[in-house]
């Protein structure tokens, strides 16, 4: 299959396909005659691996991992499961930060009545306060 067809199956831009090529997630594919990318089921199933992947938060470092353990059958899954358990504690964390940052938007908001003058807004004095 081409570039095109490759992109619309796996669901991403073809700049994305060039991209994962350049930074060798992909294999570099075979050429035509032509000169045109040929691509097999495998470099789809390796697309779509690293769509999923992404889709989960991981880097294209961490995929890049995935991909390399995945290319490893007789390995044992332990460094998979590993490097799954360090994205979810990052995302956790993340979630904890994201909390933490909505409520403290949300006090503000609260307390902004919304009208008036500027120099009375609660959110902008409580950007623009020294000790915050």
């Amino acid at each position: 299959m081409n570039i095109g067809q490759l992109a619309r199956e796996a669901g991403v831009p073809i700049d994305t396909v060039r991209y994962y090529e350049r930074q060798h997630l992909l294999p570099t594919a075979a050429r035509s005659a032509g000169g045109y990318r040929i691509f097999g089921q495998q470099d789809l199933r390796r697309l779509r691996f690293i769509r999923r992947a992404k889709a989960l938060g991981f880097s294209l470092e961490e995929v890049a991992e995935l991909l390399a353990l995945s290319d490893r059958h007789a390995q044992d899954m332990g460094s998979v499961r590993d490097t799954a358990r360090a994205r979810l504690a990052d995302i956790e964390q993340r979630m904890v930060e994201l909390q933490r940052m909505q409520a403290a938007l949300s006090q503000l908001v609260d307390a902004c009545p919304g009208h008036g003058a500027l120099e009375q807004c609660p959110i902008l004095a409580a950007l623009t306060e020294d000790n915050a």
